[in-house]
């Protein structure tokens, strides 16, 4: 089921669950290689912008990171968010892969060194959505 702008607006995002269903709904099963950003308010509704990146490196070095993490906080500053989520989209199956690891650790690291509130991060896989809890990458960059 798509949930249109009007709907999302009046639906804040409160439960790791109803973000789960969310992203499911817009994103869905992934048939390319790419992660997506979403952006919330102060209150947890979800901004009417979604942004995707394509072309990104299997595995993100620290310039990668780095521009990545700019131009999310550009785009937030611009449209007042004050969180976001991310979603890495890959058409494998939804078990947790190295790259998922690299990429959701280097960002969460770099966000929380800039004050970016990262609310979630999901994987969208060939059969469905995951949630990709910080258990899952935290502490990754140090033990590599």
């Amino acid at each position: 089921m798509t949930i249109s702008a009007e709907e999302a607006a009046r639906r804040p995002l409160v439960s790791d669950e109803q973000i789960e269903d969310r992203v499911a709904d817009l994103i869905g099963r992934a048939i390319k290689r790419k992660w997506w950003i979403l952006f919330l308010d102060e209150n947890g509704v979800q901004l009417p912008m979604i942004v995707p990146v394509d072309g990104a490196p299997l595995v993100p070095d620290e310039a990668a990171t780095e521009h990545s993490i700019e131009g999310l906080r550009v785009i937030m500053d611009e449209i007042g968010a004050a969180e976001v989520i991310l979603v890495w989209e890959r058409p494998t199956g939804s078990t947790v892969t190295l790259p998922d690891r690299v990429w959701a650790s280097s960002m969460a690291r770099a966000a929380r060194d800039r004050g970016i509130r990262v609310r979630a991060q999901l994987i969208s896989h060939r059969t469905g959505v995951r949630w990709f809890a910080p258990d899952d990458y935290e502490g990754h960059l140090e033990a590599s």
